[in-house]
């Protein structure tokens, strides 16, 4: 894979990333707030697009959702998914 390429996959990732901890800062301010949350449709979508593992760490780091299993199992199987699919593609797809 050339280099402009892997230029452009990890700046997806960094922009995806950034925006799930964004979004998850924003959902828990609004908790907080008592105004209308983020569903989690959309923080599942944003995981499922790459934004998984800084959304699972930010949940930690903030204490939201913690105690919702859903978020705690479902958002580090997604991430194991996407690595390995990753994984995949770079070492046994050459």
């Amino acid at each position: 894979m050339d280099y402009l390429k892997l230029t452009m996959i990890f700046t997806y990732l960094l922009f995806i990333n950034l925006f799930a901890v964004i979004i998850t800062v924003a959902d828990k301010i609004k908790a907080k707030k008592y105004k209308r949350r983020i569903p989690e449709r959309q923080l599942f979508t944003v995981a499922g697009l790459g934004g998984a593992f800084s959304m699972f760490i930010t949940m930690l780091i903030i204490r939201h959702k913690t105690l919702h299993k859903r978020f705690m199992i479902g958002l580090p199987i997604i991430f194991i998914l996407q690595f390995a699919l990753i994984y995949a593609i770079f070492v046994l797809i050459k």
